[in-house]
């Protein structure tokens, strides 16, 4: 495991289009458990493998609902119980993932991004989409996914594409979210 530098826009390699997976193995495996350390590190909610420059169409998704009054949750295999855990951990994982049938209903969300930090926006998005993805195994899945879930997939989805969240804004915000990223960049 290890924790990998994230790429941080005007990066060219954000701009590329990744490469569907083909090889179900441990480098696969070995990457999603980065990507996890890494997203939990940064700390963010979405990673896509080109954020940690690997052109694959890999994305890793944890919306780690804060929930103090919780149930407990059963862990996965060791059967421990995890009593004092107020974030809980909902790791997903979407291998070549496709979305079609978009709602008609848009969301408007203020979303941000590992690879442009300190820099929020609102971007409108369908509310609700249909996901066809693998999983780590390579098994196929296929369900309509919705609210910020729906929102952070299609965000993490347009890294695959080589766009940014804020390639959806109109050019005066994206010229003024860069400007505001570079002058960040300088102070620091």
């Amino acid at each position: 495991m290890a924790i990998l530098p994230i790429i941080e826009a005007p990066d060219p390699r954000l701009k590329q289009i990744s490469a569907p997976v083909t090889a179900f193995d441990d480098a696969l495996k070995a990457l999603v458990a980065d990507m996890f350390e890494t997203m939990y590190d940064a700390p963010g909610i979405g990673l896509a493998a080109i954020q940690v420059g690997v052109a694959k169409r890999v994305l890793v998704i944890d919306l780690q609902p804060d929930d103090p009054d919780a149930e407990p949750v059963p862990c996965n295999h060791d059967g421990h119980h995890h009593h004092h855990q107020p974030t809980l951990k909902e790791p997903r994982v979407f291998i070549n993932p496709v979305l079609s049938d978009p709602s008609d209903e848009l969301t408007v969300y203020s979303e941000g991004c590992l690879s442009v930090p300190d820099i929020y926006a609102d971007v409108e998005r369908p509310s609700r989409v249909r996901a066809q993805w693998q999983d780590l195994d390579g098994n196929h899945h296929d369900e309509v996914i919705e609210g910020l879930l729906a929102t952070c997939l299609q965000h993490e989805m347009d890294h695959l594409e080589g766009i940014l969240f804020i390639d959806h804004l109109s050019r005066l915000k994206r010229g003024m979210a860069l400007k505001k990223l570079e002058k960040a960049r300088r102070a620091a």
